[in-house]
């Protein structure tokens, strides 16, 4: 038995060890490990190189964009905003591109969650388009009560600036590391509230993409908050499609994998996986070994263990159906998740009025309570560069390329949207 336990520790950390990595450094170790290559599946998914996108394709090097090639998402509403305006005090969070730092404005007080990106690094890797998509989202999400708020973002000639809520109750997947699992009706709580923000974005025609423990943030009360936009799909009508090939290895639906065009209900299979994950400490498919694990995920059935209530069962069986046709959601979206058996005990409007006190509080004591956040963030010193402005000796020809690529991507909210 304490060897079974001892198995089960080991397959955890290597688990948590892989989340870590970004999808592309995954996707290159994948393509240089021999054994896994040798997986006809495996090679089937590494014989395209993503993104497949036909928007995101972009196999010649082009010059620096023209006026008329320029993104220009509007003028700025707040074109004073720059680094200096805040004191930068801890890194919370890092991506591919950047950082997440704690920050207090020194005018007013308050407390931010400044997403800091290098220009360079995006331009780099080709990813404008899903930055700008992240801030074309954020700009569409007025005030839902389970989506992070943007206030506005500004660039320098070298870094793009969103300064966003701050939410310090913790990643979901903080909590998970130290709980192994949840009791169904916490996890019952948490998957409505995902539900509900995952609803609202396919109102507005936004495949999410990514849904994963880690861009499910608890604020300080206990309820939950969606994050990191920036692999939603905008434009996306309720019968259409996208194909690019994207997301979290451990979360890719069976459509996604073999590159087959797929719609929003691959959110509501990473839905299920994310229950699945909370039942039972980890993701429904999950091996270390990669080629096993995507093989798994396009052939083998689901096996739920019988300590978990029929209707939730049932649930992720909707949920988790491997033919997206077939799946739950593929009808009437978010309507047939509601609708569910498992969420009869959840009143809706209360939910998302927040009427509904959460089954956890994260009990932090103020904005500067980090308790809930990664020692390995909050240990790294803050880049004495975050908050500067590059001297202007230093902005080259791609730092100016760099400016050009990111037109318009300054924003402030009217006042009526606080109203």
């Amino acid at each position: 038995m304490l060897q079974v336990d001892k198995m089960k520790t080991s397959e955890l950390k290597a688990f948590m060890k892989q989340r870590r990595m970004g999808l592309n450094d995954f996707i290159q170790r994948l393509a240089t490990n021999s054994y896994a290559c040798k997986h006809s599946e495996v090679q089937s998914i590494l014989n395209l190189s993503p993104p497949q996108d036909p928007e995101l394709m972009n196999t010649n090097p082009s010059p620096p964009p023209s006026p008329s090639q320029q993104i220009n998402l509007g003028p700025s509403s707040n074109p004073s905003a720059k680094p200096s305006d805040f004191h930068f005090l801890k890194v919370i969070g890092k991506g591919s591109f950047g950082k997440v730092l704690l920050a207090r404005h020194r005018t007013d007080d308050n407390f931010y969650a400044v997403k800091v990106l290098q220009k360079k690094a995006i331009l780099k890797k080709k990813e404008e388009k899903h930055i700008m998509s992240e801030r074309n989202v954020l700009l569409k999400n007025v005030k839902h009560p389970f989506l992070v708020g943007l206030h506005y973002s500004f660039q320098t000639a070298d870094k793009l600036y969103f300064i966003l809520d701050y939410i310090n109750g913790g990643e979901l997947f903080y909590h998970l590391q130290r709980e192994r699992c949840f009791l169904e009706p916490r996890a019952r709580f948490y998957a409505a509230e995902i539900a509900s923000a995952l609803g609202y974005l396919h109102s507005l025609n936004i495949v999410y993409r990514d849904l994963k423990p880690e861009n499910i943030l608890l604020d300080s009360q206990g309820h939950i908050i969606l994050t990191d936009f920036g692999l939603c799909k905008e434009n996306i009508e309720p019968n259409g499609t996208t194909s690019t090939f994207c997301g979290t290895p451990e979360y890719l639906a069976p459509e996604v994998l073999h590159k087959q065009p797929y719609d929003r209900t691959v959110d509501w299979w990473c839905l299920g996986a994310v229950l699945y994950e909370m039942l039972y400490g980890l993701p429904p498919f999950y091996s270390r070994n990669t080629a096993e694990m995507y093989d798994n995920i396009l052939n083998k059935p689901l096996q739920l263990k019988p300590n978990i209530s029929n209707s939730a069962r049932h649930l992720l069986e909707g949920l988790l159906q491997k033919d997206r046709t077939k799946r739950l959601g593929c009808s009437d979206d978010f309507i047939e998740i509601k609708n569910h058996i498992f969420f009869t005990p959840i009143n809706w409007d209360d939910l998302n009025a927040k009427k509904i006190t959460p089954p956890f509080n994260p009990n932090v004591t103020g904005p500067n309570d980090l308790r809930h956040f990664d020692p390995e963030f909050t240990d790294e010193p803050v880049p004495s560069s975050i908050g500067c402005s590059p001297d202007s000796a230093l902005v080259t020809a791609s730092i100016k390329e760099a400016a050009e690529a990111f037109v318009g991507f300054s924003y402030a909210p009217s006042m009526d949207s606080y109203l």
